[in-house]
């Protein structure tokens, strides 16, 4: 605008000068009033200005003139996250621990050259699925699959570990440690945490993994019919995200189903066979295989299902031991029992909760085994997978050395060793393997995130009876297989019971009503598939109150969902236009996409931010420097923070690259404090009383709404658990003491019948 800034540039030509024109008004940032920027830019990019064809009617005529992109402000809304989580704090790290002070920024070790050398990637692109797992038999070596940026953070940091962390690493593997099998980096309970905990795109964290690491293997774990959900889809839903995971970058899919009903997993597998990847059949471990006591889960058993796999199209077959329960002369007989009955490659994977896991590893190898899954020295061991640098080193010269380089394994456990500093606040408690993991067969990716979920619910200093719960659990549902989403059922159970004060008695008890998790009722019911062996029939009679069962696959049962529809409903719901990836994150978890969509809108991504001051802020005087995208690097320095004014609001002064910016942000203590809810009278039968903290999810009653007994008057969610709660009687809704989003305590006053 000439009244309040004037650009003019000159060039030999007119293109030149249209183009730095058009530069010139990109790096303009006017502030604080309405400017014609974008109309400007519109109107020298277009054709018929650029061939000087326009006329006076020229701006009349063009109303696409008027079509201006939304500035992205990347720095302003960055500015705004920073300011909030200095002022208010991050509540993930609220009253934990905080990274120890004489921790060290991580340092990536320097990759060896620019060009990455050849890896597994380019040989599966050469050969292909199938000769590519030919190939795997006849490699001599032991080849190894890090799983340090999936399922190693997931098991010990409860899933935390943000992107920075990853992608800064990323370009030094695929040129330092070329000659690993695979990197395990994405599904699993890294999709919905990257959106619900750290405000991320998981797509964006596997784009940039991609293009880091164009070499190697990336490996994903899949659900089955599942996803990379806690509940079943429409088979059209599953088909289009693992659809898309392969066109973003996904080579290798290791498809599982939480009950090993392979009926659950053929439409992924089919679709995976579709896009040319590598299909990694996996059969969940379970219980004690050479223990006669326990003949549900036998050698026969695995040779079955073995079998199923092969003829459903796997390329490879993986034995995921999620527990670490699988004892080295288990693993060596089942390696052995199913490459003679398959012919296929096998991958092992398995978990070192129990201290022995590394042993499982070498006799898995021994016995055949073409590929195992381990981590980087510094995030191995307890929950997560064995040590990668002892077993590379105990195997050094063996038939089955790995190729690996020692010293290069010690230079990433060392960035790895700094990064897990940062996360000391998602640190479990866990200081040495129990043998504990044989009496509950917790997941190692579940026991971190249980105990999250136990701290939330004020059950943190119970974790034993949590754990004894857990195996009542487990054997009270007919001794399952326990693996996301079914451990997750388990679990939510367990806690449920603890909370409330539950015995497995109480539970089996027709008599007693109990408010059950949501999880458990959808489980009950066939959500997720048929069980070996079936339900405990008294169990779910209680449970489902009347309503039957599936006796199908869910998916089969599910109408397909209308993409188009639903695609238009994610972006009134979000408030803008979403990707394809977007759309399969919407599909696979709503509520959580759509609140992660907000934030970004909000704060921008701040996943360029470097983890320290993602979770804890900046103190006046601090410096750092963001990388928003390649050629365009920020420096923040925070300058000052001002005192909160009497409505709560703080200014917090920054300098972005040398220029003052404040931003203003409201201190949440400071502003009105939260209505306290009342205690419901435990002798006072008209009460209803909160079984558990958390959020009221939704509310289904009113006062003076007639209900009948069983009949549902609201869901309490707390983390990722929903637990609805039912009417124990006939009667009539007297007041109602919450309302659909306030967050309560255990025992709170819910709602009086009259």
């Amino acid at each position: 605008d000439s009244l309040l800034e004037k650009v003019t540039a000159w060039a030999p030509s007119p293109e030149e000068a249209i183009a730095r024109m058009d530069r010139a008004l990109r790096e303009f940032r006017i502030r604080g009033v309405a400017t014609n920027l974008a109309f400007v830019e519109n109107l020298i990019d277009h054709p018929t200005f650029k061939a000087a064809e326009y006329t006076t009617r020229f701006i009349d005529e063009h109303e696409e003139l008027f079509d201006f992109a939304p500035r992205r402000d990347r720095a302003t809304r960055l500015l705004t996250y920073l300011a909030d989580v200095t002022v208010n704090g991050h509540p993930e790290v609220k009253d934990r621990q905080r990274p120890p002070a004489h921790a060290l920024p991580p340092v990536a070790p320097k990759p060896k050259s620019e060009q990455p050398p050849a890896g597994t990637k380019h040989l599966l692109d050469e050969l292909g699925p199938k000769a590519f797992a030919q190939w795997m038999k006849k490699e001599k070596r032991l080849l190894i699959t890090d799983t340090t940026m999936r399922d190693a953070h997931q098991s010990l940091l409860a899933t935390r570990m943000r992107s920075h962390d990853m992608v800064t690493i990323a370009g030094s593997y695929a040129a330092n440690l070329p000659t690993m099998f695979s990197m395990e980096c994405w599904g699993g309970a890294t999709f919905d945490v990257s959106m619900r905990f750290l405000q991320e795109c998981p797509w964006e964290r596997l784009r940039d993994l991609r293009k880091a690491m164009p070499n190697i293997l990336l490996q994903m774990l899949l659900r089955g019919s599942n996803g990379v959900g806690y509940t079943s889809y429409p088979d059209n839903v599953v088909k289009s995200f693992t659809r898309q995971a392969a066109a973003s970058g996904i080579d290798l899919f290791r498809i599982f189903d939480s009950l090993n009903w392979v009926e659950n997993m053929k439409v992924s597998i089919e679709t995976v066979l579709e896009t040319d990847r590598l299909c990694e059949a996996a059969i969940c471990y379970t219980g004690d295989m050479l223990d006669p006591a326990r003949k549900k889960y036998d050698l026969d058993y695995y040779l079955r299902l073995a079998r199923e796999l092969q003829a459903a199209g796997a390329h490879i077959i993986g034995i995921k031991d999620m527990a670490g329960v699988c004892k080295p002369d288990a693993a060596a007989l089942l390696v052995k029992a199913i490459r003679r009955e398959t012919g296929l490659p096998i991958h092992f994977h398995t978990h070192d909760a129990s201290g022995i896991a590394a042993a499982s590893v070498l006799a898995a190898a021994e016995a055949g085994a073409d590929a195992v899954d381990l981590a980087m020295d510094s995030l191995s061991g307890l929950t997560s997978q064995p040590n990668l640098g002892a077993v590379a080193a105990a195997l050094a010269r063996d038939k089955r050395a790995t190729g690996l380089d020692a010293e290069e394994i010690r230079r990433f456990s060392d960035y790895w060793e700094a990064v897990r500093f940062q996360y000391a606040a998602f640190e479990s408690d866990m200081r040495a393997g129990s043998s504990e993991i044989y009496l509950h067969e917790m997941p190692g990716g579940q026991f971190t995130n249980l105990k999250e979920q136990a701290r939330a619910m004020g059950l943190e200093g119970r974790w034993h009876e949590v754990a004894k719960a857990y195996a009542d659990v487990n054997m009270m549902f007919g001794d399952v297989i326990k693996v996301t989403p079914s451990s997750k059922i388990v679990g939510d159970m367990a806690l449920s019971m603890v909370a409330a004060g539950l015995t497995r008695e109480d539970v089996e008890n027709t008599e007693k009503d109990v408010s059950f998790p949501e999880s458990v009722v959808g489980f009950f019911r066939g959500d997720i598939g048929q069980p070996p062996g079936g339900f405990p029939k008294a169990l779910q009679k209680k449970i489902l109150k009347g309503e039957k069962p599936l006796k199908k696959r869910a998916g089969q049962t599910m109408k397909a969902a209308d993409l188009k529809k639903l695609r238009k409903q994610a972006e009134q719901e979000a408030g803008r236009d979403i990707t394809d990836e977007e759309l399969c994150s919407y599909l696979m978890y709503p509520r959580v996409f759509v609140d992660y969509a907000k934030s970004r809108t909000a704060f921008g991504p701040v996943a360029v931010l470097p983890t320290p001051v993602y979770f804890y802020g900046m103190n006046p005087g601090d410096e750092i420097s963001v990388d928003l995208e390649p050629g365009k690097t920020m420096m923040i320095r925070c300058v000052a923070i001002g005192e909160p004014d009497d409505e709560g609001q703080v200014r917090v002064f920054f300098e972005v690259n040398g220029q003052p910016r404040v931003a203003r942000i409201s201190d949440r203590q400071k502003a009105a404090t939260a209505t306290k809810h009342p205690k419901a009278d435990e002798g006072n039968p008209a009460h209803l009383a909160a079984p558990m903290p958390g959020m009221v999810a939704t509310l289904a009653v009113k006062p003076g709404q007639k209900v009948k007994a069983g009949d549902l008057l609201m869901t309490i969610e707390a983390m990722k658990m929903e637990t609805a709660l039912n009417a124990d009687r006939n009667g009539t809704i007297g007041q109602v003491h919450v309302s659909a989003g306030s967050q309560i305590d255990a025992k709170d006053l819910l709602l009086e019948f009259q």
